[in-house]
């Protein structure tokens, strides 16, 4: 029994443990602005090709 009461105790102890929630919170933060800059860049992606195709067909129907 005590052994069990030690081996608890332990455990206990290393839930308690907070040394790495700081590098946690990190990843977390970076993997959220990662997403978030990847569905920003895929919408403004979409509109600089629109804006490219657009100046394209002017300059096309400029020159003709």
């Amino acid at each position: 029994m005590k052994d069990l009461m030690v081996k608890l105790s332990v455990k206990w102890d290393l839930l308690k443990d907070e040394r790495g929630q700081d590098l946690i919170e990190y990843a977390l933060l970076i993997a959220f602005v990662a997403f978030a800059a990847t569905a920003g860049m895929t919408t403004l992606a979409g509109d600089i090709n629109a804006a490219f195709t657009t100046i394209g067909g002017d300059l096309t129907t400029a020159i003709a």
